[in-house]
């Protein structure tokens, strides 16, 4: 019995110390993280948008309260040519046949789509990948966000297809009721 407690100890010790060095690991790099996201999300944002153009994270009262209802909403920017806000960018998490697809489509204050990116996925090489591809993401641009959104599937790859369609689609409800007004 005594030995059992010993080693319970031990191994309680261990834990504590191992999940005291996990807890400082992530406390010093978090904030390198962030920045390395955030440098991702710009690049993004001005192959969108143009080089001229500012980006803002949202007010976070206001992106609080749209992710609480929309719990796939990671990000949002207002995008800015000098001081006039041009249009919006959101960056939400959509499923795809290999799993998560993070997107981040902009829209023009006109209603209309700036663009589309494809910053992560999990989807089959030479199928759903190409979604990533500009002549697919290009089709998106122009499109208006006062209906649903739809575009021709890649062939092979339905599945991944029907996922940025429905991040999209998402994001353009996000825009049209709580971002345009």
């Amino acid at each position: 019995m005594k030995e059992t407690i010993k080693l319970g100890v031990i191994l309680m010790i261990i834990t504590v110390v191992s999940a005291g060095v996990l807890a400082i690991s992530n406390n010093l790099t978090k904030d390198r993280i962030a920045e390395l996201e955030m440098a991702g999300s710009l690049e993004s944002l001005k192959e969108i948008f143009g080089d001229s153009a500012d980006f803002k994270p949202l007010d976070e009262g206001k992106l609080d309260e749209i992710k609480g209802s929309t719990p796939s909403v990671m990000e949002i920017f207002e995008v800015y040519d000098g001081d006039a806000l041009i249009g919006y960018a959101i960056k939400n998490v959509s499923k795809g046949f290999g799993g998560d697809l993070v997107l981040l489509t902009g829209f023009n204050i006109d209603g209309t789509v700036a663009g589309l990116d494809v910053l992560e996925h999990s989807e089959t090489p030479g199928l759903g990948a190409k979604a990533e591809e500009p002549e697919f993401r290009n089709k998106f641009v122009g499109k208006s966000t006062s209906e649903a959104i739809t575009v021709e599937a890649i062939s092979g790859a339905t599945v991944t297809t029907d996922g940025v369609l429905a991040g999209v689609n998402e994001a353009r409800e996000i825009f049209n009721n709580q971002l345009s007004n």
